[in-house]
């Protein structure tokens, strides 16, 4: 057997530390406007902190705010580290190769009218602008953006009034956005608002040369940056973040993220079920779950998720113990917390007698748990409570709700939080009795992850505690993935290279079994005699369905018959689906009837195989026959998978009880499905660049290690 470990590729070296601050800089179209965009840039520069040189450049102006300006970047007395460009659209290329000839390796190029036009001439303007950067081998951030914000180090190239004023003291959490004014005021200021600390901030625009990814990689392996916050319009390059989240998790360093164009604009004009019905929200989705990236909904979920990712305090799972004043707060945080996904154990016999000794006559102790106005009055009692719960083995991450109580009170809670054995997350909903001064956002500067509300507080909770099993699954090699043993590659090369253009089920299932996928028996009869003699062979209830690569859908064709038991019956069965076929598509070559023993009763599941433009192959599994488009209830990944993957998609399913028996169903061979979700995912591995869709619809689960058998597969070939 082989393994494939998620460390094989690396990235190419991208170092942006001097872009992202500079020893030197200049802003070619500063002004002394405090209006214009270029004056309003030159000002964040000069007002930010930033101790190294600044060089405004504008032919049109002497000095501004007594500060020598130069009339062309040729003229500055030294090459700056970072160039900022605001002219007009035609002027960039000169200004570019101005920065190239005195040895420039970073600029950021702020003027627009290049592919967000959505014009011809858009488009053919950032060409140009890759071009030039393979060409000059300088760095380019934009065009069309909003620069950076570096607090770590004092300087700022941006136009954002988030920064005005006194500056923020640097934190801990990184922002990527494509958008400026997203990016920095919706994200970063509003981070900023609730407490937390930003250690950097790129809003990165058009993408021309440098993309999100790598100022994502870069904040990943900053020392000043713990979490990163993405927010994403489109990613570009699939095997590029498959190996910046392979990055960030040798780390532990969680990515969230925000991807933007989650509904789906349109179905995929495809040929099989598979592709018909994937949208690229699902793709996203499964691809963000696979590489331990967490995936967010709206800004404030962004922010939010840090303020409990930043103390690296990940819970081991999802079971959840709360502790109230009131019960209001209680019947909130149990009702948020299961939607969210979290567990409430029962209290361990133990836990309940050392309850049972600081609450005498309170009788058993529920999860969540009401203390009403014990808590209120006495809250050494009530901490006191808090340490007896967070001890109980079923306990993975304790939330005490605190209401409206003293200072001292409200600090020490909120070291009792941090002093815990397990993580903890402090949701206070009240405010401060005696000093009215004193907020949330004063613990959560201090590193106190806290949550004025429910749903944003288990939210988090729950991203953590999926993100800590993430760790802890890819350091146990649960994510490794083996090729199968009994999989002859060259055999199913040799016979995809037989097959037309067009595959039929036959050819289909006939390759996918060179995989080590259990297939049906049949044959192909060219007449009807052949066919009653093939079906006797059997010796079981046959189906006879129409061979021809020009008809795919043969159920569209009224081409099958099933459950035919006689010579009488399968010669008529012939005669029907052939004049079916011929009346369907009266020119489409007929191979013949391909006879195939009926299999046995099972459960019908699909598994399927797309290639996307960004991520590659995709694996899928769901609910086969009629189902699968009916009720989309389908997991992906990207291919290939490991066995923990190929269980964790089964897991997805809201229809996974149906495999795992439900209302005195059988159970049926889960670890068949497994098996063979593994195998066709090597199968799309290995020939991605062949096969560009397959269904393998309905795959007949059996029953408990009865195994898994294709009873229909349709292989749609990469166009040539």
């Amino acid at each position: 057997m082989t393994s494939i470990h998620t460390t094989q590729n690396t990235l190419p070296n991208s170092d942006i530390s001097l872009m992202m601050s500079p020893r030197s800089t200049a802003l070619v179209g500063a002004t002394d406007s405090t209006t214009s965009f270029g004056g309003r840039v030159f000002r964040q520069m000069t007002n930010f902190g930033y101790s190294g040189k600044i060089y405004p450049i504008n032919p049109r102006l002497g000095e501004i705010h007594g500060m020598k300006c130069y009339p062309n970047i040729k003229d500055l007395p030294e090459t700056p580290d970072h160039v900022g460009i605001i002219v007009s659209t035609e002027r960039v290329f000169d200004v570019l190769a101005d920065c190239a000839s005195i040895g420039v390796k970073y600029a950021t190029v702020f003027s627009g009218g290049f592919s967000e036009t959505g014009t011809l001439e858009g488009r053919e303007r950032q060409q140009r602008l890759i071009d030039f950067a393979r060409a000059s081998g300088m760095r380019l951030m934009g065009p069309n953006c909003n620069g950076i914000v570096n607090f770590v180090d004092a300087f700022a190239m941006t136009s954002t009034a988030a920064i005005m004023g006194k500056r923020a003291p640097a934190g801990d959490v990184g922002i990527v956005c494509h958008s400026g004014g997203l990016g920095q005021i919706n994200v970063m200021w509003r981070a900023q608002e609730i407490g937390l600390g930003i250690s950097y901030e790129a809003s990165c625009g058009n993408e021309a040369d440098l993309d999100a990814l790598d100022f994502v990689r870069f904040m990943v392996h900053s020392e000043s940056t713990k979490v990163i916050l993405l927010a994403a319009e489109t990613i570009k390059d699939g095997e590029k973040l498959r190996l910046v989240a392979e990055e960030a998790a040798n780390l532990e360093k969680p990515i969230v993220v925000l991807k933007f164009g989650r509904t789906e604009a349109g179905s995929r004009a495809a040929a099989s079920h598979t592709g018909a019905i994937v949208g690229d929200n699902d793709i996203y989705d499964a691809v963000f779950r696979q590489y331990g990236m967490i995936r967010v909904h709206e800004c404030n979920e962004l922010y939010e998720a840090a303020v409990f990712l930043r103390n690296k305090r990940l819970p081991k799972g999802r079971g959840a113990a709360s502790v109230a004043p009131t019960g209001g707060n209680i019947v909130q945080v149990a009702d948020a917390g299961a939607t969210a996904g979290l567990t409430w154990p029962d209290f361990s016999e133990h836990t309940q007698s050392e309850l049972a000794k600081l609450l005498p006559g309170y009788g058993k102790v529920s999860n969540p748990t009401d203390m009403t106005s014990l808590a209120t009055g006495n809250q050494h009692l009530y901490r006191s409570a808090l340490t007896t719960i967070i001890e109980d083995p079923s306990i993975d991450v304790m939330i005490p709700i605190f209401a409206s109580i003293s200072k001292k009170d409200l600090e020490q809670g909120a070291a009792l939080v941090q002093q815990f054995s397990k993580p903890a997350a402090m949701l206070w909903v009240g405010g401060c009795n005696d000093d009215p001064t004193f907020t949330p956002k004063d613990l959560v500067r201090a590193g106190i992850p806290v949550f004025r509300d429910a749903t944003p507080c288990v939210r988090a909770i729950r991203s953590a505690a999926d993100y800590g099993r993430f760790l802890d699954h890819r350091k146990n090699g649960r994510f490794n993935t083996t090729r199968p043993d009994e999989i002859d590659h060259k055999l199913a090369v040799h016979k995809l290279a037989l097959c037309d253009v067009k595959i039929t089920e036959r050819e289909a299932k006939d390759i996918l079994a060179c995989y080590g996928l259990t297939i049906t028996r049949e044959a192909l009869a060219k007449d009807e005699e052949q066919a009653v003699s093939i079906a006797q062979q059997f010796a079981t209830k046959v189906a006879l369905k129409i061979d021809s690569p020009d008809i795919l859908h043969k159920t569209e064709a009224d081409a099958i018959r099933l459950n035919l038991s006689d010579a009488d019956s399968v010669g008529t069965g012939f005669r029907d689906v052939m004049s079916s076929a011929i009346r369907y598509a009266p020119h489409a070559n007929i191979n013949g009837v391909l006879v195939q023993e009926m299999a046995e009763k099972g459960l019908e599941m699909m598994l399927g195989v797309i290639k996307d433009p960004v991520f590659g192959p995709i694996i899928a599994v769901g609910l086969g026959g009629i189902f699968v488009e009916v009720f989309k209830d389908i997991a992906y990944r990207v291919a290939p998978v490991s066995e923990t993957q190929a269980n964790d998609m089964l897991d997805e399913l809201k229809a996974i009880k149906m495999l795992d028996g439900v209302r005195g169903m059988a159970p049926r061979d889960r670890d068949a499905v497994v098996n063979a979700i593994i195998r066709l995912s090597w199968f799309a591995h290995d020939f991605k660049d062949q096969i560009a869709e397959l269904d393998v619809n309905p795959l007949m689960v059996h029953g408990h290690s009865s195994g898994a058998t294709v009873v229909d597969a349709l292989i749609v070939r990469n166009n040539k």
